[in-house]
C-alpha cells in the first residue's frame, strides 16, 4: 500500500467575517508533507502564513476544503479530539518561547506531558532526557528569568520534544534572539531533522527559508512558489 502524506491540505479555504463583510484569508491552498521533509513557509506579514500555521498546527479550522494529518481528517474532529491530535503529533516553538515564568525549566517541559496523562514519574524523566538533548542537563530548576534567550527557546524546543511528536512547528523560533543563538538554534532543528522529525518553520526571513530542504512562498493567501533546495 501506497504511503500516504503526513501533511495532505488540498483546496483550503480560510475566511473571516469582518464588520459585515467576508474577507479571504487563505484561498484553495493545496500541498502535502512528507514525513521527515524540513520546510519553510516564508510570507510577509499579513501574507497568510500565520493563519496557514494555525490550521497545520490544529488550532483553527478551515472554512473550506480539507486537512489530513496523518491520514486523519482534521475539520471533522471535535474540539477535543484536535486537542488530543495536537498534543499527540505536533510540538510546538514560538518566537516568544510561552514559558510560564513561575514553572522551572523541568515544570515547563513537563506541561504537554501532563495532559497526555502520563504518571509524574515517567513525565519527569521524559523532560530530563529533553533538557538534556538541548544542552540543558544543568539548568532543569532555574525558572526563565534566570535563562538566556537561546537557553530559553532551547527550553521550548524540549518542551515541544518531550512527547517525541513527528512533526515540529517553529514559528519565527529565531525571531527574539541575536544571530549566533539563532545559527545555534537553526543547526539544531537540522539535527532534529536528521533523526527523522518532520519540521515546519513559519518565517517572513529569506535567509531561515532558505535554511529548509523546500520553501513554500505564500502572498495574499496564496502559495506563489513551492521549491526544493538542493541539499
Amino acid at each position: 500500500m501506497e504511503d500516504k502524506p503526513l501533511i495532505e491540505i488540498n483546496q483550503l479555504v480560510k475566511t473571516y467575517t469582518m464588520a459585515g463583510e467576508v474577507v479571504p484569508i487563505l484561498k484553495e491552498i493545496s500541498f502535502s508533507i512528507e514525513q521527515g521533509e524540513f520546510v519553510a513557509i516564508v510570507g510577509p506579514s499579513g501574507s497568510g502564513k500565520s493563519a496557514l500555521m494555525n490550521m497545520i498546527g490544529c488550532l483553527d479550522i478551515p472554512s473550506s476544503g480539507s486537512y489530513l494529518l496523518d491520514g486523519q481528517e482534521v475539520s471533522s474532529m471535535s474540539e477535543n479530539r484536535q486537542a488530543q491530535v495536537r498534543n499527540e503529533k505536533i510540538g510546538f516553538i514560538f518566537q516568544s518561547f510561552n514559558l510560564l515564568p513561575k514553572l522551572s525549566a523541568l515544570e515547563n517541559v513537563e506541561l504537554p506531558l501532563i495532559y497526555r496523562g502520563i504518571s509524574q514519574k515517567e513525565r519527569h524523566a521524559m523532560a530530563e532526557l529533553a533538557l538534556t538533548n538541548v544542552g540543558l542537563a544543568d539548568r532543569t530548576h532555574h525558572k526563565p528569568m534566570q535563562l538566556s534567550g537561546g537557553q530559553q527557546q532551547r527550553v521550548a524546543i524540549a518542551r515541544a520534544l518531550a512527547g517525541d511528536p513527528p512533526i515540529l512547528l517553529a514559528d519565527e523560533p529565531t525571531g527574539a534572539l541575536d544571530t549566533k543563538t539563532g545559527k545555534e538554534i537553526m543547526q539544531m532543528l537540522h539535527d532534529l531533522n536528521a533523526k527523522g522529525h518532520t519540521i515546519i518553520v513559519i518565517t517572513h526571513d529569506p535567509e531561515i527559508a532558505n535554511q529548509a530542504k523546500r520553501v513554500i512562498r505564500i502572498q495574499d493567501g496564496q502559495i506563489t512558489e513551492d521549491r526544493g533546495v538542493a541539499s
